[in-house]
């Protein structure tokens, strides 16, 4: 059995360590994948994880930030790219299309149409799923589980993140910590996070918190998208460490999490039984309702009350910790349900 994987984005985020993810799952299952990406995307976790891709068209309108503009602008290009998904299909002959999320999902729906091959989505924006149910079965992720309607044919699933994400290392996190001048190992240790970029209303999050107290480590990781931000904290108050490969430790050593309201962060602190607090309207101005979707596992905030919620959190720990057990399986178990489904799938149009 062959899969195609249409992926939007630049195969560096979280629709690449999506995709790998369920890549993986399927490959364990005896299902050969292969992988296609925008012509202009650097492919740099593709690249890290020993994956080649065939390069096509991909629009993206923006995901859950798109205007009616950049919609418009996707539409215009998504003529020529659609023709150039139908061309790859015929060439690689796969048995499904499993589009990713945005212009990956809707490119893979029409382009297999077109090809006459079936196909399948992971969807996670209205966009998404407004087009992709017309033309396959879908799985949609946790950030249109509230305000959207499903079709009968869209199935709810949580994020697969990499199965090793609880399998960190505390004390390896301890002796990289413990390199930094500002740490000590005698304080309870918080970890600011919005994945491998930091936002700028993470940086003034950060900063507002440091300056209320010096009782914690405060503990911020990933690169700023403009160099401007880092003159937001005040790096004697913070532990900043930059991009770090050893996510996994700090998650296993921190006592809370906040993380951007975006799914794929908060699932994986969830996945480690971590307290986590959601912040809420700094990526893209994203608001998803996670505290419903993990109800008693994680408390939201936006910047301008996250002190507060913070000392709410830490007065809570043991509590929102036995809640994120709940979660934890489930969502450490979603890489090989998304895979199922999948092969149930091709089986079915086999």
């Amino acid at each position: 059995m062959k899969a195609l994987f249409i992926i939007t984005g630049r195969g560096m985020g979280g629709d690449a360590v999506i995709a790998i993810n369920v890549i993986k799952a399927l490959e364990q299952k005896g299902v050969k994948c292969e992988i296609a990406l925008d012509e202009t995307a650097p492919g740099l976790l593709f690249k890290k994880n020993n994956y080649d891709w065939h390069k096509i068209i991909i629009p993206q309108a923006g995901g859950h930030a798109a205007t009616k503009k950049t919609a418009i602008k996707a539409a215009f290009r998504s003529f020529r790219a659609v023709f150039k998904v139908r061309k790859l299909i015929k060439k690689v002959k796969p048995d499904i299309v499993i589009g990713i999320n945005g212009g990956g999902a809707i490119m893979g729906a029409i382009g297999s149409k077109l090809a006459r091959t079936p196909s399948f989505s992971l969807v996670c924006t209205p966009l998404d799923l407004k087009i992709c149910p017309k033309f396959n079965n879908c799985l949609a992720f946790p950030e249109l589980f509230n305000d959207f309607e499903l079709p009968n044919n869209v199935m709810k699933t949580y994020f697969p993140i990499n199965p090793n994400t609880n399998k960190g290392d505390k004390n390896k996190a301890l002796e990289k910590l413990k390199e930094n001048k500002n740490f000590d190992e005698n304080k309870k240790s918080i970890l600011f996070s919005s994945g491998s970029s930091i936002f700028k209303g993470v940086m003034q999050a950060t900063a507002n918190f440091s300056e209320t107290t010096n009782d914690y480590n405060i503990i911020l990781v990933g690169i700023p998208l403009k160099d401007e931000y880092l003159d937001i904290i005040d790096q004697n108050k913070i532990i900043y460490l930059g991009y770090v490969d050893w996510l996994k430790d700090l998650f296993d050593y921190v006592d809370l999490v906040i993380a951007t309201d975006d799914g794929l962060m908060v699932e994986e602190s969830l996945a480690c039984q971590q307290p986590t607090i959601a912040l809420t309207k700094v990526k893209w101005g994203r608001y998803h309702n996670f505290s419903s979707i993990f109800k008693g596992a994680v408390i939201e905030a936006e910047v301008d009350n996250i002190t507060e919620k913070i000392f709410e959190a830490l007065k809570n720990l043991d509590k929102l910790k036995n809640n994120a057990k709940k979660y934890s399986n489930q969502i450490l178990n979603a890489d090989s349900f998304i895979a199922d489904t999948i092969i149930t799938e091709m089986k079915k149009n086999s």
